[in-house]
């Protein structure tokens, strides 16, 4: 059995530059080995980092090197579904950036291509690997602010620039695909239960991409409200709301990048606060993924679970209209 995954990345995007390549680079039991670009000026940073690195000018010749085992996909979102289904077929391993789809009906399908290739194929939703999330989870499982009744939460940034992929219809651009996946898929984590209804959706619309989406839902057992943009001051935060008390973590997406990552629990005039300083969820990610692939552990992010926060983006979107 080999002790470790040797990993190509497809294509050579900025987000894979600064923070995934260099975290398959760290993380154990992983070696990036290949990329496909057939930009030379554009393979010079990856190779910096990863001596060696054998670079392909085609996304095919990319696929038939026998030489890479996992493939990580940070391509535009409308082309995730394409290439991963393409990876799983060259009997590659696949985390591709999120969202995995524009829509739950087309991750069926890699689900199905998954179990045919006997592959691992994963969305790469890193915060679920950020402790965190693993201790919201725990603490709300424990009774640690009682019954729940309320979740809050919101994540904005600003981006206006209309050549960028996010702003582009063509390419599923938006911000509900971009980060409404953070703000659903984060409760669906820690609650365990799914959404009942989509009670409003109000969303603001910019040359056919939401720039802003403010939501109210129902699940079995408490209400949320949440919202995102790309139009507003950089933000984030989700709060949990308990009979109890009030769990609240202030740097829930972007770990290190817009803050620590540090979780508040308020119950009467007492505070608890937990903190992790140094944990880094994109190397945390690469290493459950290579513990998966390599000896059968538990993926905490399966495709059944991108599913289930695909299938919440396409309620808001069909209440919106």
């Amino acid at each position: 059995m080999a002790d470790h995954l040797r990993w190509g990345i497809l294509g050579a995007a900025k987000f894979a530059r600064e923070f995934m390549g260099p975290a398959i680079h760290a993380a154990r039991r992983g070696e990036l080995v290949a990329l496909a670009t057939s930009s030379p000026e554009k393979a010079a940073p990856f190779a910096a980092f990863a001596p060696g690195l054998r670079v392909h000018d085609s996304y095919d010749a990319f696929l038939a090197d026998p030489e890479i085992d996992a493939v990580y996909i940070p391509l535009p979102n409308h082309l995730h579904v394409e290439w991963t289904d393409k990876a799983l077929k060259a009997g590659k391993h696949v985390l591709c950036e999120k969202p995995m789809a524009l829509a739950a009906g087309e991750i069926d399908g890699l689900i199905a291509a998954r179990d045919t290739a006997g592959k691992l194929a994963a969305e790469a939703y890193m915060i679920v690997h950020h402790p965190q999330w693993h201790k919201a989870r725990a603490l709300l499982a424990e009774g640690a602010i009682g019954t729940l009744r309320m979740v809050d939460a919101g994540f904005s940034f600003f981006n206006d620039d209309g050549g960028n992929i996010r702003n582009k219809p063509e390419t599923g651009g938006g911000g509900i695909r971009d980060i409404g996946v953070y703000i659903y898929g984060c409760t669906r984590f820690v609650t365990g239960e799914e959404p009942e209804e989509i009670v409003s959706a109000r969303v603001d619309w910019e040359n056919g991409v939401d720039t802003f989406a403010s939501i109210a839902a129902r699940f079995p057992s408490f209400d949320y409200a949440g919202y995102v943009s790309t139009r507003l001051s950089p933000y984030q935060e989700v709060t949990f709301h308990g009979t109890d008390g009030v769990m609240k973590l202030t740097t829930p997406f972007n770990a290190r990048v817009f803050g620590e990552a540090r979780l508040e629990v308020r119950r009467g005039m007492e505070v608890v606060t937990h903190r992790w300083p140094q944990a880094d969820h994109y190397v945390l990610q690469v290493e459950a993924f290579n513990a998966s692939a390599l000896d059968g552990d538990d993926y905490p992010c399966p495709l059944e679970f991108s599913r289930g926060t695909q299938r919440m983006i396409d309620m808001v979107f069909a209440k919106a209209g």
